[in-house]
This record gives C-alpha cells, structure tokens and sequence, in this order.
C-alpha cells in the first residue's frame, strides 16, 4: 500500500463501505499445540462426559420428551447418550455453511478455512472520549452498526452491539433488528432470548429475503450460551428449535469461567465445554438434519481472590488453540472471542490483553469471532474508539491469514538484484515501482511517520486518532439501498408488534 500523507488519513465512509471484504479465505496453517494423545485424553474426557454424567436439558420438556424419544437415557432432565451416537449425530451438521447477506457481495462463508469478523455482542454500556461511559441506547447502536457496516475489515454485523436501554426490554430486539436490516446490507446474527423473540428475528428476515430463499439457504442465526456447567435451558432449545427448525443456524458457546463454571484445570473445561456444545449439536441435529451449526468456545480464567474474569492471559488463549483442533477433528465451525480484555479504557493493559487474545483466535482457526472489536471491561462496556483501534489491527490479522507468505518468483525479486549493486538500495527499482502499493500493510490509524510530522497534525495519540476517524465515518455515512417496499413491511410488521404488547423494562 502507497505511503499516504495526512489528507489521506480520513478516506470517506463510503469508500470504506465499498472496500469490505466479505470474509478472510485462510491460507496460513492452523497452529496445532495438542499431540495426538492429548487429543485422544481429551476426546476420552468429552465422552466420558457425555455417557456418564450426562448434560441437564432444563425448563423445556419438549427437548427431554424428544431425548427420550429418540432412544437417549433420561433422568429427571438429565440427558446422557453413547458418545458415538451423539458425534454420528453432529456429523450431519455442515462442516462450512454459507450465510446469505442483504447485499449478495457481502455473503459470508463460515467453516472450512474462512475466518469471519464481527464485533461485540451485548454490552450494556458505551464509552467515547467525549461522552464517557454510559447506558447504551438506540441513538448509539444504530451508529454503533453504521461504523460496523463502514469499516472494511468487520465482516459481519453481530446483533447486540450494545443494549439500547432505552427501549423496553420486550421490544427492544425489533429495534435492533430493523437497524441491521436497514442502515447495513451486512449479514447478522437474530434475537435468542426469549422464544418470541426469535419467531420475530425469523419472520423479519423472511420479509427481506423471501420464504424460497431460506428454504435453501441460511440467512440469519442465532447465537445462544449453555448454562455450565453441564446444563442447557430453554432459551437454547428454544431458539435452536426456531433457527434449526426453519433451516437456519446456531452459534452454541458455553461461557467457562475455570474455577467457577468448570473446573480450575484448563484441559477440564475445554472438555467440558465441547461436551456441552455437541449435545446441544445433536439435537439441533435432531430437529432438522444439516441445520447449520457452529461450536462456540468462550473460556475465561479468573481472579481466585475476587472472582473477576481475566482476559488475554495464557490459559483462555491455550483454550483456543485446543478447542480449534478438536472442532476440526468434529469436522464443525468454530466460534471464538476476539480483542478481550479487563481494561476500562483504550490503553495499554487493553491493548497487549486484546492482542494476545485475538492473535490465539486467528492461529486457533476460529470461523466466528464474535467480539472482534470494541470489547471494554470485560464485555460491560463497547469502546468507540476500541472499536476502530480494533477494526484496524484486524487488517494487519487478514493480511497474515489470506495471504501468508508468498515465496512466488515475483516476490523473490531476483530481476531487482540485476538492477541494484552491492551496498545499494532498492527504492527505485522496477519491483520497488511494481509493488509499492501493495507490499505492506499500512494501517489507517498508527503514525510512522517522524516526530514533527506527528506535531503537525496535533500530536493526537491513538485514542484522539481514532475518535476523529469513528466522527469522520458517521459524518460521511450513506445507507445501502433497501427496496422501499421492503423497508415499509419491515417497518409495519415493527410497529404491529409493538403494539400488541405492554411496554416491559425487565
């Protein structure tokens, strides 16, 4: 990429809009830290799990009465099965799935060797240099998904960027989801918290893209927790059974903190939580063969003497690497957390957390990151800032996967060292000239250049650049087109329901 001056620091939003990409195609090896009998021990763990102490299917007699019809050992609610039948029944799930976006260029593939970005997901505050933190509310999610949809290198567009507390509770998800619909064409994800919720988010998305186009095709998912340890309630067989059942997907983590959730051991909880998450594949499995399906992995370790979450340390990222072979080896997508971290604000703790933990979700071969950028305070709070200093690492993490290292005879320059002598340089070469734009990654908000460069342009530090640069894109935004028509049975279908039922702040 061509070295740009200050003017070209702030490109307009809609350049930036035009030049995403829809998903990284990985050609970087995974990085694989488990031999074969760590693997086969692990594997020993998960099914021993599975068979022996079974997962609890709670509040839903549905699901129990399907178990049981279906020939697993039922006690009370818990569930135990044969290992062998449970991994023969996730086995029918796709091991790649394509989700279909508004705007077809903008589809993504999630599996095989394609990594996804998308950012936070559920944060009750947001943070910005001038405002400070507060509640989060309509006003900034609907911008919060406006720079998600701008900035290139965020594939998708998640769902809860951020409560928008202002809207009851109960209605709240129909907001969201017309905000998406609208002022992005990038895929997202669909409500889950209650079973209504997600009838709406299938029946909002089938106003957009038609009953024959999700008939055959997935066009929204949703994305759900198990209740670890070892107990899946109702708003996942819930939702599982309204995505599932409509042919659509499930993203299904369970949220280990090691210590309270799982076991203190690392190598406990990474197997317990893939027993949770292939049980809840098998009966997904089980209410529609080939539902799309993706295994979550969402390990925290934690203070012992507060009960804190820590983020970016050595065990959640040795979780990563772990649950990517052993997804692979059950041939399903994973999903990982991104740019994690306990900090409060943008500052270095936030930075080498982040770091370390998206650096292990991009060599794990996470397909789903959920949580790529804008992650504050261990998730209670989305950064504005966070989110573009994120965003703008995770281009340095494409180049690094979609590229890797390209040894063809035009990168190993030999015609240059025909034109340059010994002590030399390289600068005006005809290689030099032919690939200058492309060579290196150059990201939109670090300063390279020298100090008084930097004083001419305000000596801002990364936080300032990157708040100028989040102003700058909400300032030059333009929607993508959406059929009026469209636009106008979103909006009724959102009025009707809100008004057929009480407001409810709970």
């Amino acid at each position: 990429m061509a070295r740009r001056g200050a003017s070209a620091r702030h490109k307009s939003a809609k350049s930036h809009a035009a030049l995403a990409s829809p998903h990284i195609r990985r050609v970087l090896p995974y990085f694989d830290v488990l031999d074969d009998d760590a693997l086969l021990r692990l594997d020993a763990q998960i099914d021993w799990l599975i068979e022996n102490k079974g997962i609890a299917f709670r509040d839903d007699p549905a699901s129990v009465a399907l178990w049981k019809k279906e020939g697993a050992k039922v006690e009370g609610d818990i569930i135990r099965a044969p290992a062998d039948w449970i991994r023969s029944l996730c086995r029918k799930a796709p091991s790649s799935f394509r989700q279909v976006a508004r705007n077809p260029e903008r589809s993504v593939t999630i599996g095989g060797q394609n990594q996804v970005f998308a950012p936070i997901y559920g944060a009750p505050f947001v943070r910005d240099s001038e405002g400070g933190r507060r509640y989060g509310d309509i006003a900034a999610f609907q911008d919060l998904v406006r720079l998600t949809y701008l900035h290139p290198h965020l594939h998708h567009g998640g769902f809860v960027t951020c409560e928008p507390c202002d809207i009851p509770v109960n209605k709240r998800h129909l907001d969201m989801l017309f905000a998406h619909m609208t002022l992005s064409d990038k895929p997202h994800l669909g409500a889950i918290t209650e079973m209504s919720r997600a009838e709406d988010s299938v029946a909002m998305a089938e106003i957009v893209f038609g009953r024959e186009v999700m008939e055959k095709d997935c066009v929204i998912l949703g994305n759900v927790n198990t209740n670890s340890p070892l107990l899946v309630d109702k708003v996942v067989t819930e939702a599982v059974r309204v995505y599932c059942g409509r042919g659509q997907g499930i993203i299904v983590v369970p949220f280990i903190l090691s210590g309270a959730m799982g076991p203190v051991s690392t190598a406990a909880s990474v197997a317990q939580a893939m027993a949770e998450a292939l049980m809840v594949c098998a009966y997904a499995q089980l209410i529609r063969p080939g539902a799309p399906f993706v295994l979550g992995n969402f390990l925290s370790s934690m203070s012992l003497k507060s009960g804190a979450p820590t983020f970016g340390m050595p065990e959640p990222v040795m979780s990563n690497y772990a649950i990517g072979q052993l997804a692979r080896r059950a041939g399903l997508p994973l999903r990982c957390g991104g740019s994690l971290t306990a900090s409060k604000i943008e500052d270095a703790q936030a930075a080498y957390e982040s770091a370390d933990s998206m650096h292990s979700t991009m060599l794990a071969g996470a397909n789903f990151v959920l949580h790529a950028a804008g992650w504050l305070e261990g998730g209670l709070c989305v950064g504005f800032e966070k989110l573009i200093m994120d965003a703008d690492r995770l281009g340095s993490y494409q180049k690094i996967l979609d590229q890797g290292l390209d040894t063809s005879m035009e990168a190993l320059a030999q015609d240059a060292y025909a034109e340059v002598d010994p002590g030399g340089h390289f600068l005006g070469s005809s290689h030099t000239m032919r690939n200058y734009q492309t060579a290196f990654y150059e990201p939109d908000l670090s300063h390279s250049e020298n100090v008084e460069s930097w004083e001419d342009e305000g000596a801002l530090d990364m936080r300032a650049r990157a708040y100028h640069r989040w102003q700058h894109m909400l300032k030059e935004y333009q929607p993508p087109h959406i059929d009026e028509g469209v636009r106008e049975e979103l909006s009724a279908y959102v009025e009707k329901r809100k008004r057929d039922m009480p407001d409810a702040w709970y």
